[in-house]
């Protein structure tokens, strides 16, 4: 079988970081292949790494490097596939690899993970190709389940050790399961509304292919910039503002009725929480923008990009909302011919005005 995801590491000191990532294609069952070459050591044996692969049927790209990790970049310069970085932990806590990998220009996004986090980037992986793979999403969400499973087990063996005179446990409602199994029974089949905007109107493109989410209205300018590159793309869209943290039950009726949209793009500032609220309501791609509130927006940055296993957020460089349009075009281009066309075009206008 012709593989679906290339791995390409830096240096082979980043293998273990790699481990990671194979584990988790082994569970999903998703076949991969695994290079060694160096951005600026072999640049020509990259670009023919990622010629061929994508000429043979990779679909998405993991660049996994440390230092001055440029590798994922010069990868999405190459190919107009999803391209995902995995910075690594050499020096300074793997913050260099992170601002390397993360702060791309316009028209090259790289889909950047936690520092270190290889799961998350086959699991990201695995995502995209279920956008267009029903085999790979029953997969996946088989594989989420567990983490439930895993958790549940985890408070299990912590209850055993509390033991302190004061400590009085709160009995679990019986019917509890049964709630979050029709909860997520009505999520899954209750009829919503949605408000699409698309570009130009497509047959047959319902519900909307892209739901944006922001958090807050300082957020609208990156959300706006988000919205108009979608529209360049053609590619119909949802959007809204919305806090899950200050409007909870707003921001649940928002992924309700975005529930078959193929990726969420989450914006927002400060401590990010929308984008760690969507992933957790959704199995679908997320792709997180952090904005400039405070900080630099280095506060939105890090608190988007450095989730824990099993919820990746594909997180751009700070406002960097036209990046976050292009990357979801790259994403439903691997099953859509005509974005593909229109994400190819659209490139290579960006190219020409450089």
């Amino acid at each position: 079988m012709e593989p679906k995801v290339m791995i390409i590491l830096g240096s082979a000191s980043d293998f273990k970081i790699a481990e990671k990532a194979t584990a988790i294609l082994e569970k999903l069952g998703i076949y991969y292949d695994l290079r060694v070459a160096s951005a600026h050591r072999t640049h020509e044996k990259v670009k023919k790494i990622v010629t061929k692969a994508a000429k043979n049927g990779v679909e998405v790209f993991i660049g996994i490097a440390g230092l001055s990790a440029h590798l994922p970049g010069i990868i999405a310069g190459i190919t107009h596939k999803p391209v995902i970085g995995v910075p690594v932990d050499v020096k300074v806590a793997g913050l260099d690899a992170l601002f390397a990998s993360v702060q791309m220009p316009l028209g090259a996004p790289v889909a950047t993970v936690g520092i270190d986090r290889g799961e998350n980037a086959a699991i990201l992986a695995a995502q995209i190709i279920g956008i267009d793979d029903a085999d790979v999403r029953e997969r996946l969400s088989s594989f989420r389940r567990d983490f439930h499973s895993k958790i549940a087990e985890d408070e299990e063996k912590l209850f055993l050790q509390m033991n302190g005179k004061y400590y009085s446990k709160i009995s679990p409602d019986s019917d509890e399961q049964e709630e979050v199994e029709s909860q997520n029974e009505n999520l899954e089949g209750k009829e919503t509304k949605a408000t699409t905007h698309p570009g130009k109107l497509r047959e047959g493109i319902i519900p909307p292919q892209v739901a944006v989410i922001s958090g807050s209205y300082s957020d609208i300018k990156v959300a706006k910039k988000t919205t108009m590159f979608l529209d360049k793309l053609n590619i119909t869209y949802d959007s809204s503002v919305v806090s899950p943290v200050r409007s909870p039950d707003k921001f649940e009726n928002f992924m309700k009725r975005n529930r078959d949209a193929n990726v969420f793009i989450a914006i927002s500032g400060l401590s990010a929480h929308v984008t760690g609220a969507v992933v957790a309501y959704t199995e679908k791609p997320v792709i997180g923008v952090p904005c400039s509130i405070k900080m630099e927006g280095i506060d939105a940055l890090l608190s988007m990009v450095n989730m824990p296993p099993g919820v990746p957020v594909a997180t751009m460089g700070v406002d960097s909302g036209g990046n976050a349009a292009i990357l979801a075009a790259e994403m439903l281009g691997i099953g859509d011919s005509r974005i593909k066309k229109d994400l190819l075009r659209f490139k290579g206008n960006i190219n020409c005005k450089r």
